[in-house]
């Protein structure tokens, strides 16, 4: 009973933390007119409370590992997404939004977005609380499975932002389709890395806490989905095939998502 508040109340001060980080982002974005830097502190709303949870709980070396893997993949994406996005202006997935909602959009921005975002960032870091939460258990096969994938997502991600920034940066790129390296394989290699990651942690998770966390697959899950259906393939590929046409050649031959050979009449 007693581990059970313990991992409440960590809970409760992550999400705080989350909020926190929130408000005073929310704040600059107002000045900046610029609501897309919600997106340069996501990482920072899932990282900022695990390490909440390792000083009140504690971290064996399960949940260390699992902590060292989560801000490696924070300050990786944190600062690229910072590089990728600075001197750009507001991304158009947020200019769209602000449109839509017209005037209000400042204030509805506040839960819209960066509110929003701090508790989606909550949830995904679940399996380092669930790791932190139920220390002790001896290292096991779920765990070397987990972190293989972790490790293996974050690699994946890492190398295929890499490929896509060094391919933009090339003039002679440019309206071309980037179909080489691991995009020849998937069109979303970074986001099927993004979510190997975090499918990772969570297969850790369950070797600390068993059936009784399995509650923490819900971060793995989530992510997946807003992958696949919310703010990554699906709203990026929305009108893309209308804006560059060679793209709907791309979409029938490359997998959206798992990496797979692409079909016959393929690129290199």
């Amino acid at each position: 009973m007693e581990a059970n508040h313990a991992l409440l109340a960590a809970a409760a001060a992550g999400l705080l933390t989350a909020f926190a980080i929130a408000l005073p982002t929310w704040l600059a974005s107002l000045a900046l007119r610029d609501a897309s830097v919600a997106d340069r502190v996501w990482p920072a709303f899932v990282a900022a409370p695990a390490l909440v949870y390792a000083w009140r709980l504690g971290a064996d070396a399960r949940a260390l590992a699992m902590l060292l893997i989560a801000l490696a993949w924070a300050l990786r994406l944190g600062l690229f997404i910072t590089w990728r996005n600075w001197g750009h202006g507001e991304d158009r997935r947020y200019r769209d939004m602000r449109e839509r909602h017209g005037p209000g959009f400042a204030l509805k921005s506040l839960y819209l977005v960066f509110l929003l975002q701090a508790l989606l960032g909550w949830v995904v870091g679940w399996p380092l609380l669930v790791a932190m939460g139920r220390a002790g258990a001896a290292w096991g096969l779920w765990d070397w499975a987990g972190a293989a994938l972790a490790l293996g997502g974050l690699l994946m991600e890492t190398v295929a932002d890499a490929q896509l920034a060094r391919f933009r940066r090339d003039p002679a790129n440019r309206g071309q389709v980037m179909d080489r390296g691991l995009w020849r394989c998937s069109r979303h290699p970074n986001y099927f890395g993004e979510a190997c990651v975090w499918w990772g942690l969570g297969l850790m998770a369950l070797g600390a806490g068993g059936v009784a966390g399995a509650w923490c697959l819900v971060s793995p899950l989530l992510m997946t989905v807003l992958l696949l259906r919310v703010s990554g393939v699906t709203l990026l590929e929305k009108d893309i095939g209308e804006r560059r046409p060679a793209y709907r050649d791309y979409v029938a031959r490359t997998s959206a998502f798992f990496p797979w050979p692409p079909r016959r009449g393929g690129a290199r």
